[in-house]
């Protein structure tokens, strides 16, 4: 008998990774990526869809607010539906809709297509996270739920600036810039679907009929956490506002106010806010949840003012400063007030209160984008954008006066 070489070693050290169950959690980390690198995606090709159909800001705010509406509609009422059918049985029809959302924008002749697109890109997204964020957890070989959370931050924060990045290139480099960029996510959604065929599943108890499922949502904060739920929904609240202004608005400022039209530079500035998130996700993971929230709102006020002074002026280095500062807001912000809400939530409830705090999060990310729209339309971007910054400050500031409050 041989003695083992390097490529029996190699295969036998596969068996045991897969085995403990590392690499079935990072294949749905993997698909996690892939699924927001699709939601941000459109991000840097909005002010050419502006060209092509002759529509104005206030239509660009609703498109983006479509999204929104989608991923309140899976979590509403799909949140449980991989509790009861299993997380596969979700994430592929998630696929198979982000593929029809992928379809209706490459196609797309007219600007009713693209609220089509966005409405189903936001119901895929909502679908996919909730069932490959329960998945990544069970899956995890050592069952630490907090590692598992951060995973999946990390995850999101990354897919979600590698779009808007291979998107803006794309854009700027191919002969159909509206169409190249969906053709390679669609291969990239064909094989994501490949990826999720191979970890196991994870529930076990699976409900075989479709009239025995329940939509039902369960929202509500019980009454004993109620004051120390509002510091994390607020900081939920601001955080993705400020990410939502990022997604939405970021192209349309940077060509009207600093002449910046290439698509390439509004997709690295966004790419950039995500990326700079997805390193500070992994650089705190042993900070502490209550301080890393509390730091997140504190650094939301100079990310504000960086970026109102960077229109203002005009300034290019400034925006970029900007975008790394919000870019560490956001990752604290975000993990942080998640993690206080799961330690705060009683175990029979905490479904309810975790879908009450996203709830203020996917508002957040919406009501102030057609807040500006709206304001934008009267009054002009500058103005609306200044009102933006005030309101958001003042959110930030009341949560953190909470927040220390509910500390003591």
């Amino acid at each position: 008998m041989l003695p083992p070489g390097p490529m029996r070693l190699g295969s036998l050290t596969l068996r045991l990774v897969w085995a403990n169950g590392a690499v079935p959690m990072w294949l749905a980390a993997i698909a996690f990526a892939i699924v927001f690198f699709g939601a941000t995606l459109p991000s840097p090709l909005y002010p050419l869809c502006r060209s092509a159909f002759g529509f104005g800001g206030m239509t660009l705010t609703l498109i983006y607010a479509v999204y929104v509406l989608g991923n309140l509609g899976a979590l509403l009422f799909f949140a449980r539906l991989s509790d009861q059918i299993g997380r596969r049985a979700v994430t592929l029809p998630a696929i198979g809709i982000a593929m029809m959302s992928t379809a209706a924008f490459m196609f797309a002749n007219a600007t009713a297509w693209l609220f089509v697109a966005r409405a189903l890109s936001g119901l895929s997204t909502g679908l996919a996270a909730g069932a490959l964020t329960a998945w990544m957890a069970e899956l995890d070989p050592r069952g630490d739920r907090i590692a598992a959370a951060v995973l999946a931050s990390g995850a999101n924060f990354t897919g979600s600036a590698l779009g808007p990045l291979l998107a803006g290139t794309l854009a700027a480099a191919a002969p159909q810039p509206l169409r190249v960029p969906y053709a390679v996510f669609a291969v990239l959604l064909v094989g994501t679907a490949l990826l999720v065929l191979a970890p196991r599943e994870t529930v076990s108890r699976r409900i075989g009929r479709m009239a025995d499922l329940s939509y039902r949502p369960r929202l509500g904060v019980p009454k004993q956490i109620r004051m120390a739920f509002v510091p994390p929904a607020v900081t939920a609240f601001a955080t993705f506002a400020l990410v939502g202004f990022y997604a939405a608005l970021i192209p349309s400022m940077l060509g009207d106010r600093l002449h910046q039209s290439s698509p390439i530079v509004a997709g690295a500035v966004i790419c950039e806010l995500f990326l700079v998130s997805a390193a500070t996700i992994a650089a705190t993971e042993r900070l502490r949840s209550r301080i890393a929230m509390l730091s997140g709102l504190v650094l939301l006020w100079p990310s504000l003012a960086l970026l109102v002074t960077a229109e203002l002026i005009r300034s290019m280095p400034l925006l970029v400063a900007a975008s790394a500062l919000a870019g560490i807001a956001a990752a604290l912000g975000y993990r942080g007030s998640l993690a206080v809400v799961n330690h705060i939530a009683p175990d029979d409830r905490r479904a309810e209160v975790v879908s009450s705090y996203l709830i203020a999060m996917y508002l957040g990310n919406s009501l102030p984008i057609l807040g500006i729209g709206l304001m934008a339309d009267s009054v002009g971007s500058v103005p609306a954008h200044l009102v933006f910054a005030a309101v958001i400050a003042v959110l930030a500031a009341t949560a953190l006066a909470v927040g220390m409050k509910s500390t003591r």
